[in-house]
């Protein structure tokens, strides 16, 4: 690889996954997509506060903010996946024999 594309690379997606399980939104940013990642915070706030007002009384800590948690979890998926088809992209573009396939494979499949 060129310097143009090392210093043109993705972040790693194990690192967006791991920033976006710690805190939630990080993900986002470190991807370079700010509003997303607040757009998940405040349906994160919403429905968590949705669920404490529905969930009965006798609901644990995670039963009683099941919509936040649920929309945590949605964000921790959407940010790695942003960040595994960026990679993908980033590998495909840096191969230098483009789409050609190599081995036994018929060229129809």
């Amino acid at each position: 690889m060129t310097d143009e594309t090392a210093s043109s690379a993705p972040a790693n997606p194990y690192l967006v996954l791991g920033a976006a399980i710690v805190l939630p939104a990080s993900g986002h940013v470190m991807l370079g997509m700010p509003a997303r990642g607040l757009q998940f915070l405040f349906f994160m706030v919403i429905l968590g506060w949705i669920t404490t007002k529905l969930a009965p009384a006798e609901a644990g800590f995670i039963g009683r903010h099941a919509g936040g948690f649920l929309i945590y979890a949605l964000s921790i998926l959407d940010a790695y996946r942003i960040a595994r088809i960026r990679h993908a992209i980033w590998v495909h573009k840096a191969r230098p024999d483009g789409d050609s396939a190599k081995g036994d494979v018929p060229s129809n499949i």
